[in-house]
């Protein structure tokens, strides 16, 4: 009889979903951009879900669920109750749970998106919760916000220039603005959108797909 060798190792589990973080100020179009995003995504086949944040309501989700762009339970909201940064950064049990339970619902999930409750530039995302964030800014804030150096635009792994398109009526120069946020950087990628026309959407998901999916 032919003898079967039993391997002491335990089986391999099932990679779990990428986690990627999106924050920025109050109106700088972070989810404008998740909704941009969404259909490129879908056009990949990625396999995702998004999990917003808000202070005392669901006005993200329930504005992401009622779009007719993604399956509404692949949207979930989180109140913070507090400033939006704790439930990201000092204490991000609440999304951890969030995203755990996106990944039951749907099994096989590649990228889990969560959004932050609007915040201020010390905004930064706990790398318990995201493999992977980025922070936007948009031209309307002044384009003095580069130079002011927050947290959220010197560390994230990307910052996103949104709302481009406005420039020129509000008096800003977006060519100096783009290079004093290169400048302050060194070295960490800048881009600049427009979530309102599509401008660069196709480049944010090539970045956000490379850094948390190809690499994996």
């Amino acid at each position: 009889m032919q003898s079967i060798e039993l391997s002491n190792e335990a089986p391999t589990a099932a990679p779990a979903a990428a986690r990627i973080g999106i924050g920025g100020p109050v109106g700088c179009g972070k989810t404008a951009l998740i909704e941009r995003l969404i259909p490129v995504l879908q056009r990949r086949g990625i396999n995702f879900a998004v999990v917003t944040n808000d202070l005392v309501t669901k006005e993200d989700a329930l504005r992401l669920q009622r779009s007719g762009l993604i399956d509404p339970t692949r949207v979930s909201a989180v109140e913070a109750g507090a400033c939006p940064h704790t439930v990201i950064r000092e204490d991000p049990t609440l999304n951890i749970a969030a995203g755990d339970e996106m990944e039951r619902l749907h099994p096989g999930l590649e990228l889990v998106i969560f959004e932050s409750g609007g915040d201020n530039l010390a905004s930064t995302y706990s790398l318990d919760l995201v493999d992977w964030w980025m922070f936007v800014i948009d031209v309307a804030g002044g384009d003095d916000i580069p130079r002011k150096r927050g947290p959220g635009v010197l560390r994230s792994d990307l910052l996103v220039v949104n709302k481009v398109d406005l420039a020129p009526h509000v008096g800003v120069d977006l060519d100096q603005m783009l290079a004093d946020a290169r400048s302050v950087r060194n070295g960490r990628p800048v881009l600049a959108t427009n979530a309102r026309t599509g401008q660069a959407i196709e480049e944010l998901a090539d970045i956000i797909l490379h850094a948390v999916l190809l690499e994996r």
